[in-house]
This record gives structure tokens, sequence and C-alpha cells, in this order.
């Protein structure tokens, strides 16, 4: 939210949602350019309760906007501004289609520029720079931190917001929209909140969440693709609020769905909730791998080994790792106060990956389908609180779950 420039100008406004007199204005309308009428509100608490139903205003907008010209074919209409092709992790970019030997039938689309995050909301050390400084040498990389119950306090309410922006992201997934959108979703949701997207710039990660499709594993850079019919995409969120972080993903089907793919994101989130299920304190941390190895081979279906689970909390990734395969060399055992994340990222064929020319995207090794589902976790004196947990609110997206 951004008060008003103009004294005269905004003491005629009402607010949207309740009609008092207002003088805040939501940022997003404001970069829009739309009319200050229908986007004035008297308090935060307007803005977030108006936030569901007025962020469709937003939506339309950038469908009605002129296209950029060198988008491709395909194209999400969100800025007069350059798409280009993302080149060095973030770091470069292009305005031709980098050459690679693909393994499946995806590639990338230009994307937009960089989202504006407003001057108010808190913001970790990598936002302006793209570059870590706490956390790299930390010695929570090291040793498992044991949070107090303060920070425990501060990630509960972090997590509830990712679930939020999580599902708000959710709502808007189907054939024809971009993923580039549902960034969009994802950032001004969590603007909305009072959060700063925590991927926005780190190690120079161009956008505010992750979106993966098809043959992506994971780290997929939102652009200019619109999704087809029978897509499955993932979508991963992390939230910044109170200098805490809280993440976690879901992998969605996106209109008529195949069947193999049912069946692999299914299995997927199978073998996370079998992993949570033996979250306690005592257990070593590379028995996760083990739970999720055994469940994802009974259907067929390979784990990756590339990319694991991690601490977090002030750091977005710290001690310790959780590896999700068999055989793992995890150290360590759990700890009531200890909080991690187990995301398992399952295969259709082979477990191995590949790096598109980004620096970012990671796909299957034989370009067939890859799905995974994460949860951020709590220790507790007697099992796990699953902090990132689905809320009686959450969209009803997974068939087996529809009672």
């Amino acid at each position: 939210m951004t008060g008003g420039s103009d004294a005269v100008e905004t003491t005629n406004l009402s607010c949207a949602k309740c009609g008092k007199p207002s003088n805040l204005q939501c940022p997003k309308c404001v970069e829009l350019k739309l009319p200050r009428e229908g986007a004035a509100f008297c308090s935060q608490d307007c803005f977030k309760e108006s936030w569901g139903s007025h962020k469709s205003v937003h939506l339309k907008a950038k469908l009605s906007s002129p296209a950029p010209e060198n988008a491709g074919e395909q194209n999400s209409g969100l800025s007069n501004d350059p798409w280009l092709y993302c080149l060095r992790k973030g770091q470069s970019r292009t305005s031709k289609l980098p050459n690679f030997d693909w393994t499946g039938s995806l590639r990338p689309y230009p994307i937009s520029k960089k989202r504006l995050v407003p001057a108010h909301i808190e913001q970790p050390d990598w936002a302006i720079d793209g570059t870590p400084k706490i956390e790299p040498s930390s010695d929570f990389q090291h040793v498992v931190e044991i949070k107090t119950p303060d920070q425990i306090e501060k990630m509960r309410e972090t997590c509830r917001i990712g679930r939020e922006v999580l599902d708000a992201a959710a709502r808007v997934v189907r054939p024809g929209i971009t993923t580039d959108e549902i960034d969009a979703v994802v950032h001004d949701a969590t603007i909305a909140a009072g959060g700063y997207p925590s991927p926005l710039n780190y190690h120079f990660f161009p956008k505010s969440c992750c979106t993966s499709v098809n043959e992506v594993i994971c780290h997929g850079i939102p652009d200019a693709r619109k999704l087809e019919d029978g897509d499955i995409v993932n979508i991963d969120v992390t939230v910044c609020y109170k200098g805490v972080h809280g993440d976690l993903n879901e992998t969605f089907f996106v209109g008529n769905v195949d069947e193999a793919s049912k069946r692999l994101v299914q299995c997927t989130y199978e073998c996370l909730e079998k992993a949570i299920a033996i979250v306690k304190p005592g257990v070593r941390f590379r028995e996760i791998g083990e739970v999720i190895n055994r469940h994802a081979s009974m259907s067929g279906l390979s784990v990756v080994r590339s990319y694991c689970g991690h601490g977090i909390g002030e750091l977005f990734h710290c001690a310790p790792n959780i590896p999700h395969y068999a055989r793992n060399k995890a150290v360590g055992v759990m700890k009531a106060g200890q909080t991690f994340t187990i995301e398992p990222m399952i295969n259709a064929g082979v477990w191995r990956d590949r790096m598109w020319p980004d620096g970012w995207t990671a796909v299957t090794a034989d370009g067939k389908r890859s799905a995974q589902f994460e949860h951020t976790l709590l220790v507790t004196d007697t099992g796990v609180e699953v902090l990132t947990a689905r809320l009686p609110s959450s969209p009803n997206v997974f068939p087996w779950l529809k009672s």
C-alpha cells in the first residue's frame, strides 16, 4: 500500500471495501495506472480482506493491455518493455532462444522485467544485489538450529501466509494462463500480506516463485508460455515475513491430464505424506529418503538425487540437508524445535537431470515428466507440526483428497 501523494486528490476517495474516507492506494493498481477510485482503501485490514476479489482487476488489466512484440507467438501482454530470454542464472538476457539439446518438448519463453517491491516491505539481504551475505557463512550451515518459541511463532505466521499465497496461485491455474501471470499473483499476494517473495533476486533468480512445467524438476522460471490443456505445473512459493521464511510447493493439473501424469502426481503427494509421518525426535534424517524411495519405487518411479530438502528459519537454506533417495549419507537425528522442509521430486523416467542454459531450470534427462510437493515442518516433543498445512479454505484441486 502507498500513501496518496496529493492530499487534495485523495480527500474525496472512498474505501473500495467499506466506503470510509481513504488515502491508501493498492500498489499494483498504481503500477498499472488503474483508476484511483477502485484502488483506494482506508486500512491494511480492508485491503487484505478485499484481496481475493480485488486482484481480478489487475489480471483483467494485464490481459487487455498491448502485448509485447518480442514475446514470441505466445505472450502474456504484461509489459510494453522488451521480453528477453534468461541466461547465466538471471544475470544476463538475450533476444534469441539459446541453443541447447532439449530433453523434452518444453522450451523456455522470454521473461518480463523484475517486479517491484514497495519500500515499506522488509527485504532480505539479497534483495538489492542478488547476493546473500549472512546465509553462506552462518554456523547454521553446519549445526541444526533449535528454534526459540518466538521464532516458532513467527514461522507459524509466515508459513500460513505462504499457504494462502500458494492457494491464491492454485486458483488461477488453467489452460491459457502464462506462468508469468501466476508469478504476478504470487508476488502481489505476498506483498499484500506484508511479506517479501524470498526467491526474488536470490542468487539473481529473476522471479517471485518457481513454476516447473511437465519435464521441469524444479526452479522453473515464470515466463510468457501459456499453460496448455494436459500440462502439470508445480508452483513453489517461499515468503519472508518478520525475518523468517516459509517454503512450500504443490503440483497442479492443467485441464484434462493423462492417467500416467495423475498417478505420478498422486504418488509424489503420498511420498511426502509418508515421509512426514515418521518425523519425530530421535529419527535419523537419512530415514526420510528410505521411506520416499520405497514408495516411489513400488510405483515404478524414480527419485531425484541432485536436490534435497533443507533447514529453514531466519535463513532461507541451512542445515540439515534432507536427501529424498535411499542409502543417502545424511547425518544427524531429529530434535524438538528443528524446522526443515521435505520436498521430494519424483520422475516418471530416470532420476538424472540436466540444466537449461538459464542456469536455474533443472529438467529430466529423458524428457519425461516430474512432480514435487513440499512442506515446512516443525519437530515437536511428540511428533511433527506441518507449518504449511492446507487450510479449510484451500482449493479442493486434488481428486484423492475429495470426500
